[in-house]
This record gives structure tokens, C-alpha cells and sequence, in this order.
């Protein structure tokens, strides 16, 4: 039997059923404001959008929030955090559900923060999963290719993201000056404007970037004030998130050093650009990453073609049932951007495997890269393989899993994690 949406998707015309859609989303957002009691009113809100960062950004303002003698609660796709108080999250959405934004502010009102981080697709906003709350400041990391098998296309993808500008009530926007799309988000936005970037024009300038094995610096100058952003986080990519993070909280009138240090104290965010190993003999880096766009993968490569003495290996694939036009762009980034790559699969979904590799691999021919890629559908079979061809200086990225705990592989959740089985790997290999 068919799913009732999808009979009233064929039965009723597209216009009809997008406002049944939206008229039904309201009425259950209603429903669970009243639910819990509406507590989002009271708390104050960092809403963080755009494609790449979303989770770092995030955290990076959790932290600062912190140092700045607030008490916090945030959601993001890997972790959840009030009060103080972690726990992991296995999930690949970030706020799925009305009932879970709901219940999340309403742990918060519990907990008695002063602020909420929230992290936000595009996916929630265009559906109205954040009915009834009040977005102080939003940030807008960036726009890259994602989601166009919801969207269609990037002008749409875009106005989802922009309803954070304009829907909220953001008294401030904090967006990425270089970024290609910065200009669509300062016209499309109802907040006050404040810009981060190498850019001259921006309002928050990044000077004196370095990169390093250890982690990243740079300076962020502004009219009033200079903050020294150091971070054990790799690559420039982070700075930005850092800096973006760092302007919104000087617009709350944090105090720079305390902002410096909240920066300084995030040492890692589960499966973005997490180091895996084994301790201080290991010769070469093993990193996990949540990138699963072909800008994130090229940014990524870039960083640590930067910062490596040896080579930059890359394992990963597409994910089925998702973007397809991405995949060959994927693939003729990594084949473009690293020294070696092993392709291989990430989520299969109800998709045929074969099909989602070849796709990448028409990229990775595209790049005449194909002499330096190995195929190894199965993804242990690949981590092991790059593991085992690493020398002293070398890199491992294994990419698009990040964080999770299970993989959805021929329309079935199976256990699976990335670091446990690079870590196993990486003891053999020793």
C-alpha cells in the first residue's frame, strides 16, 4: 500500500499540496509549542546556517558563549550539549522533527540558560521545524552545491537558507564576505549586516592566516578591536567558522580575550576534521570528516596539502538516494585535489552500488586521476587499504560518515563507525 502523502501527491495539484503541507507543519508546530509550554520564549538564540560548518560554527560559539560567563544549550547534527551537560548524537538530521526543536528549548528553559546555539539546515526551515523561535543573531557559513534533489535548484536552496535573515526576527546576520553568495544573503536579509572575510570589505577582516600539523591561526581585525584566533582545529575552512563564531559573540559585547579563549578551548567536534590515532609514535595523520559536498572535500584536501610533508590519501563515496549531481563533481574534486584515492561506498540506501560509484568515477576519469585511484567498493576493505599504504607524512582523510554509528546500506541500518574502524587498522599498521 502506498503512503497516504504520496496519493495526495498524485491525486492533488503540486500548488494545493504545498500549502496543505504548510498549513499542516504550522498546525503541528503549534501543537507542540503548546505542548511544552512555548519554551522557546525567554531564551536567546545564535541560529547557524549554510552548507559547510554549520556544526563547527556552532560549537565554536557554544564555547565562546561559555568563556563569556553565559550558560548555554546547543543542538547540532553530532552532539547536544545543556548546561554543560554532552551527549552524542547518531542521527544524520539535524532537528528532523517540530517535537524535537520543541523539546530541546524546552530542556534549556529547564536548565535556565541565557543562550541556545542552534544549528539549522535548510531542510527545517523550509519545512518550519523552528516555529515560535526568536533568532537573536543568525550566521551564514557559506552556500556550496547540497540538496538539489530537494531543492532543484541553488536560487531555491538559497531562499530556504535566506528565511533565517528574514523570518526570525535576527536583529544581526553575520555572513562569509568571500563566499560566492554573499551578496543574495545581504539583500535578502531584514538584519543589520556584519561581514567576515579576506575580503576588504568586510566588517571583521582576516589577516596573518597560518596553517599547521597542530592546528590554525590568524588574526581578526576590526575597527575596534584585534582578537588573536588560535584554534586546534586544522584548516583555513576553520578560521572562518572561528571567525564567524567570534564576530557574533563581540556583537553580544563579549569581551575579546574571553572570546580568544573560548575559541582556543574546542579541541575537536565528533567527525569534522577529527584526528584518529593511536598516540605520539604514529608517523602519519588519520582524519575523519563529515564532508560530503565537493566544495567540503576540496577544502578539505587543500588544507592538508598545505600543512603535510607527505601525501594526502582520500577514502570516500556518494551517498545514495541523495544529489546526484554532485557525485561526478565529488569525484573530480578529490581526483583533482589528492595524492591518492580509494573509492569507495558510504550509504547505499535502495540505490545499486555500482551505479553510485560509477558516477563518481566519471568525475575522477574527467580529473585524469584514474591512475591513481583504487576502486574498493567495500568501504573496511578501503580505510584498511589506505592505512596500510601510508608512510611517515602522510594523511588519511576518510570522508562522509563523520560521527555516525550506523550506515544505511540496501535500505537497512547496519552498526558502523569510521574511527573504530580506522583505530583498528591503525594499531595492525603499527
Amino acid at each position: 500500500m502506498q503512503p497516504i502523502k504520496r496519493i495526495i501527491r498524485k491525486a492533488v495539484p503540486a500548488k494545493a499540496v504545498g500549502l496543505m503541507e504548510k498549513s499542516y507543519r504550522q498546525s503541528r508546530g503549534l501543537f507542540w509549542q503548546a505542548r511544552f509550554g512555548f519554551p522557546a520564549r525567554g531564551i536567546k538564540v545564535i541560529a547557524v546556517t549554510g552548507t559547510n560548518g554549520k556544526s563547527t560554527t556552532s560549537a565554536y560559539v557554544n564555547e565562546a558563549l561559555k568563556a563569556g560567563g553565559y550558560k548555554t544549550a546547543m543542538i547540532t547534527t553530532p552532539m547536544m550539549e545543556v548546561a554543560g551537560h554532552k551527549r552524542p548524537r547518531t542521527t544524520t538530521r539535524t532537528l528532523e522533527k517540530q517535537s524535537e526543536v520543541q523539546s530541546f528549548f524546552n530542556e534549556a528553559k529547564k536548565a535556565d540558560v541565557d543562550w541556545a546555539v542552534l544549528e539549522t539546515p535548510s531542510h527545517a526551515l523550509d519545512q518550519d521545524r523552528i516555529m515560535g523561535v526568536k533568532v537573536d543573531i543568525a550566521i551564514v557559513t557559506n552556500l556550496t552545491t547540497e540538496h538539489l534533489d530537494y531543492h532543484k535548484t541553488m536560487k531555491n536552496y538559497a531562499k530556504a537558507k535566506s528565511l533565517l535573515l528574514r523570518n526570525y526576527q535576527a536583529k544581526w546576520a553575520v555572513l562569509n564576505a568571500d563566499d560566492e553568495w554573499y551578496e543574495y544573503f545581504r539583500d535578502h536579509s531584514l538584519a543589520k549586516i556584519f561581514s567576515v572575510g579576506k575580503s576588504k570589505i568586510s566588517d571583521g577582516r582576516l589577516k596573518s592566516v597560518k596553517l599547521s600539523e597542530s592546528g590554525s591561526s590568524a588574526d581578526l581585525g576590526l575597527k575596534d578591536a584585534q582578537l588573536k584566533l588560535k584554534t586546534g582545529l586544522l584548516g583555513e575552512f576553520n578560521l572562518y567558522n572561528a571567525a564567524q563564531a567570534a564576530s557574533a559573540c563581540l556583537l553580544l559585547g563579549i569581551e575579546p580575550k574571553k572570546i580568544e579563549k573560548g575559541i582556543s578551548s574546542l579541541k575537536s567536534v565528533p567527525g569534522r576534521f577529527e584526528p584518529v590515532g593511536t598516540g605520539k609514535d604514529q608517523k602519519f595523520k588519520v582524519l575523519i570528516d563529515y564532508a560530503v559536498t565537493p566544495d567540503s572535500i576540496e577544502n578539505s584536501l587543500k588544507s592538508l596539502k598545505r600543512i603535510t610533508t607527505g601525501k594526502v590519501r582520500i577514502v570516500f563515496g556518494a551517498t545514495g538516494d541523495r544529489d546526484k549531481t554532485k557525485r561526478p563533481l565529488m569525484g573530480q574534486t578529490a581526483g583533482k585535489n589528492a595524492d591518492y584515492v580509494y573509492l569507495t561506498d558510504d550509504e547505499t540506501y535502495s540505490e545499486d552500488s555500482q551505479t553510485i560509484i560509477d558516477a563518481v568515477y566519471e568525475g575522477i576519469k574527467k580529473a585524469k586521476a584514474t591512475k591513481k585511484t583504487q576502486v574498493i567498493p567495500d568501504r573496511e576493505e578501503a580505510i584498511k587499504q589506505a592505512i596500510e599504504d601510508a608512510k611517515s607524512g602522510d594523511i588519511v582523510l576518510i570522508t562522509g560518515l563523520g560521527h555516525e554509528t550506523t550506515r544505511n546500506m540496501a535500505s537497512k541500518l547496519v552498526p558502523w563507525s569510521d574511527k573504530q574502524i580506522a583505530e583498528k587498522y591503525i594499531k595492525r599498521h603499527q
